[in-house]
């Protein structure tokens, strides 16, 4: 399929966490595509015992001048707290995430399970790569979690990647390791927008 050329993606700051003594945001981002207006993880919405020790201060999206309802579509890059924590905002709506990401969730300990699982929420489960709508694709990423995935932006040019915890810190994206951040690098992208960083990355020009 032809790629649309109007896709916009627009990061909102949900919270910021304190960590190793420095604020660290949060941002959940808002794809407008010609066919749906997707949202790209959910932030958080209320405190938790778990995460006491990162000393959240939110932002919610249901505090913000935000029109959840004009939401289609939510894609979970994963779904630690602070990428699942307003899931439960969008009950109503298909919530896209890796099916290996949303079995260890369901069973293992560093996730949040009464999030995850909020009442109402309707997981759509994929199993590797998913052309979403044209242009608009959730690629497997392993590495932050073995579920990881992220979004892929194609409008003609080099793809844009809307990346989640594929990498927290820009060195992450400069020297590559995982297997997720050696595939979003060799995506050639011309920017990657990550959740804990104010500005998306760019390849450095040599």
């Amino acid at each position: 399929m032809n790629a649309p050329a109007s896709i916009t993606i627009t990061p909102i700051l949900v919270a910021d966490l304190h960590v190793e003594g420095e604020r660290m945001p949060v941002y959940v981002h808002v794809i407008d595509h010609p066919d749906a207006r997707i949202l790209v993880d959910t932030g958080m919405t209320e405190l938790h015992p778990a995460l006491a020790d990162l000393n959240p201060r939110l932002y919610p999206l249901s505090k913000q001048d935000f029109d959840l309802a004009g939401i289609d579509i939510v894609v979970n890059t994963h779904l630690h707290a602070d990428h699942c924590g307003g899931n439960h905002l969008f009950a109503d709506k298909p919530i896209y995430v890796q099916r290996r990401e949303l079995d260890e969730a369901r069973s293992e300990d560093d996730y949040i399970r009464e999030w995850v699982d909020a009442p109402g929420v309707r997981y759509v489960p994929v199993d590797g790569e998913l052309e979403l709508l044209p242009g608009l694709r959730l690629v497997p990423a392993r590495g932050h979690t073995a579920g990881m995935q992220v979004v892929v932006v194609e409008t003609g040019g080099r793809p844009v990647v809307v990346g989640g915890d594929v990498a927290v810190w820009f060195g992450e994206l400069d020297k590559p390791h995982t297997e997720g951040q050696l595939r979003v690098r060799a995506l050639d992208p011309e920017w990657v927008w990550l959740a804990h960083a104010h500005e998306p990355w760019r390849p450095s020009i040599v």
